[in-house]
């Protein structure tokens, strides 16, 4: 038998019949919370005698973590994106990392991406302020714009970019375009996507949203030099990660407005700064990385999760394994 540790606040809150399974699995279950600021000293006090770690998006497993966890033997990442884990340091060390890949969660992040962009052009959280604040007159500041036969450019033409861009043709009669180096023409073809570089994108589109995994190729991507490429009045969204944007020139950018409106679930320090420019400005609207808080989506991504923990722990091979080389490793 063996020890569990949970570092995810909504691990098993909306799907307890995951609990119930794992504890056949488990003599020990315990709940930790971590933070973005805890050293890595820390975070291995919590995680200490864990066989099997399911960590969220706060908090990291980092080379220290992993060097002062000598138990730990299977690591969970509670949502999509494994960037608060050193893949490298744990496949040295024989640990296969599982991830929620290929749970649907992507139909929520696009849903809230969509709600993002239209929260935005439509002035949404102001107009709801001016109301509550008996202000309801002031309406003639809210003009937003529409998204009809708008251009959407999509950085990332993963699972959710595709269902941003199918929302985004059939729902709102937009023109979509993308760039994605790693996907196959023919991918493009079938969704009926215009294919284009980056600068080309960044030139043309009225509305860009980010869809990409946090790695050094992506990191800063929306650097100050490419932001200066954009069409004046456009709408940036980023449902990814908050690395991927320089939020300094975002803001300056705002601020010149060359860039009319801003909507972010991800910040590059979550929560935010105080003193992040990006707080103060009215026409940004922030959402606390949120895109995948769906009750349905939660528990779709609790079953699968457990299921692959189920399968290591049966000496089967997991079906979502973000460093599958562990296993050729071991073999």
């Amino acid at each position: 038998m063996f020890k569990l540790t949970i570092a995810s606040g909504t691990f098993g809150k909306y799907a307890p019949e995951v609990m119930e399974t794992l504890s056949k699995y488990f003599t020990e279950i315990k709940r930790v919370r971590l933070s973005n600021d805890m050293s890595d000293e820390e975070i291995a006090a919590r995680l200490e005698n864990a066989d099997v770690v399911i960590i969220g998006g706060l908090g990291r497993i980092s080379k220290g973590v992993i060097e002062r966890t000598p138990a730990l033997k299977l690591i969970a990442k509670h949502g999509i994106g494994v960037d608060n884990i050193d893949l490298d340091t744990a496949t040295r060390r024989g640990i296969p990392v599982i991830y929620c890949r290929h749970t649907m969660e992507e139909r929520s992040v696009a849903e809230h991406t969509i709600a993002l962009i239209l929260s935005a052009i439509r002035w949404i959280p102001k107009g709801d302020r001016l109301v509550k604040q008996n202000k309801w007159t002031e309406r003639s500041s809210l003009i937003g714009i529409e998204l009809y036969r708008k251009t959407l450019g999509i950085i990332g033409l993963g699972a959710i970019g595709k269902m941003v861009a199918k929302i985004a043709s059939k729902g709102f009669d937009m023109h979509v375009i993308a760039y994605d180096p790693y996907v196959p023409d023919e991918v493009f073809q079938e969704l009926g996507i215009k294919k284009v570089d980056l600068e080309t994108l960044l030139k043309t589109s009225d509305i860009i949203t980010l869809h990409i995994p946090l790695t050094e190729e992506t990191r800063g991507l929306l650097s100050r030099e490419k932001l200066s490429l954009v069409k004046n009045g456009v709408v940036i969204v980023n449902t990814s990660r908050g690395a991927v944007v320089d939020e300094m020139a975002l803001a300056e950018k705002i601020k010149e407005g060359r860039i009319k409106f801003a909507a972010l679930d991800v910040m590059i320090h979550e929560p935010p700064k105080p003193d992040n420019p990006l707080l103060k400005l009215e026409n940004v609207v922030i959402t606390p990385h949120i895109a995948a808080y769906t009750f349905e989506a939660l528990k779709r991504m609790d079953t699968a999760l457990t299921e692959d923990i189920v399968s290591f722990l049966e000496g089967k091979k997991p079906k979502r394994v973000a460093n599958p080389e562990v296993f050729e490793v071991k073999a």
